[in-house]
Parts: structure tokens; sequence; C-alpha cells
């Protein structure tokens, strides 16, 4: 199945302390490594955020604007970067089908990610007409929805976006409000693959630890967890 991929790597992480999210450690890998690789299979990659410093060849990156205006205004920016890359990189003429949505604080949405593209692909094996409808959306086992990992029509998310942009509703949206249009079909994801990091205690339960920003001398241990 092809797609191409948005990773969300630009919130302010108030509750970590300002600390980035992306780089976080989870298995010896930072949360944004494992994100890419999550996302391995798409055609295009672009991170969206801050300056992620080097990434692998050919993935893209770029800023919503203004800088820290939501998840919504982010998809938008990361659709924006991959219209605008060259035609013929990577061997894409034209943009996949489908667009992975994902953020990059969940340290297993490899899980998820592998089950909602198996969901999608045997959707449209079996309803080809349908071709997939507007994409699929993760739910965990206790019920709760994560617009943050989902395939979705990259067409039907265009035209979501331009019609947010029209009314001026992109910024500090929810992803949400900016889906709420989509025939999405729900599907249950692996248990945890969606637990998120919002806060020092989400990172201790989900075995997550992060260098703090350096205060100069005195400031006590680097390594927080």
């Amino acid at each position: 199945m092809e797609f191409d991929a948005i990773i969300l790597a630009g919130g302010r992480s108030s509750r970590l302390g300002g600390v980035p999210k992306s780089g976080l450690i989870y298995d010896g890998a930072t949360l944004l490594e494992r994100s890419l690789r999550a996302a391995g299979g798409a055609g295009r990659t672009v991170v969206v955020g801050p300056d992620p410093g080097d990434l692998p060849g050919g993935v893209l990156s770029c800023r919503e604007d203004p800088p820290f205006a939501g998840p919504a205004a982010a998809i938008a920016a990361g659709l924006a970067a991959l219209d605008a890359d060259h035609p013929g990189r990577h061997g894409a003429a034209a943009p996949a089908p489908f667009t992975l949505v994902l953020a990059c604080d969940m340290p297993r949405s490899a899980e998820a990610v592998r089950a909602l593209a198996e969901s999608l692909a045997a959707s449209v094996a079996v309803a080809p007409e349908r071709d997939g409808g507007d994409g699929v959306m993760a739910v965990s086992a206790e019920g709760r929805k994560q617009p943050l990992a989902g395939f979705y029509g990259t067409a039907a998310l265009q035209r979501c976006v331009a019609d947010a942009a029209a009314r001026g509703s992109l910024e500090n949206a929810s992803v949400f409000a900016l889906l709420a249009r989509l025939d999405v079909r729900e599907v249950r994801v692996p248990p945890g693959s969606t637990d998120d990091v919002d806060t020092w205690d989400d990172a201790s339960a989900l075995g997550v630890s992060g260098r703090l920003p350096d205060r100069g001398p005195g400031a006590g241990p680097e390594l927080r967890s």
C-alpha cells in the first residue's frame, strides 16, 4: 500500500518542562527515531516541528506557521511540504493515495501503524470500489480514539485542510475538528501501542527517559526518568 507520512514533533512539551518529546529515549532510540522507523514504509516522510537535527536521507522537515500552532496546523504544513517536494524525487510522481499522520510521542507506535496498515490494505482488497474510504484511525484497547495515529486519504485530507484554512480555523484547532467531515473507520490497535508521553509520570510508566536542558554547574543530574 502506497503512502506518505507526516511525523508531528512540534508541541511545547509544557508538562515536561519544555523538554522536546522527540528527543526522549525509549529502548535505545529517540522517540523521533522510533516514529521514523514506524513510518518506514512511506514513499516520502516529513517531520514537522523545531529543527530535528540530522535526519535520514530523503526525510523532509518543516515547521507549522506560526510555531506551536497545534497539530491541525502542523498537518497542513506537512502536506504543503510533501506537495512542494520535487515531483520526481524518490520516484514519486504524485502524492501517495494515503498519508500516515503520526505523533512522535508514542514509544510503541510501530505496532499501531502495522495494525492500521494491515486493516486498510484488507479493506481495499475486499472493496476496491471504495478504495479504502477516507482512511483508518487508531482506537486503543480502552476505546480511546487517537487521530494522531491514522492513515487518511490524501486528497480528502487536503480538502479538510483547505476548508479549514479558508475559514481561518487551522491555528490551535483540534485534529478531531479538522477530520470531522471524513468517513474514517476506527481500528482497534494492540494494547499500549498508542500510549503517549505527556508528563514525567507517563514517561516513567512507559520506560521512557530524557535529557533535561543544560542549566549550568550544580544543576543536578542530566538524566531524568
